[in-house]
């Protein structure tokens, strides 16, 4: 299963796969995505999750 879209709607980003199914759903700041992985920005961190919404990894964002 790979990520399809991400999306920013409000304050939420919605994830989904590549036959447009909802994956998953997280609060903040879309700042990007690949098949493999979304970048969400919360206040001055980055964080990354995987196509099952499991954080992957953080970053100083300045």
């Amino acid at each position: 299963m790979a990520i399809g879209m991400a999306q920013q709607r409000g304050s939420i980003v919605y994830v989904y796969d590549e036959n447009n199914r909802q994956l998953w759903t997280k609060g903040g700041e879309l700042y990007g995505y690949t098949s493999g992985n979304v970048t969400i920005k919360i206040g001055s961190i980055l964080y990354m999750y995987d196509e099952k919404g499991r954080q992957v990894g953080t970053r100083s964002c300045n």
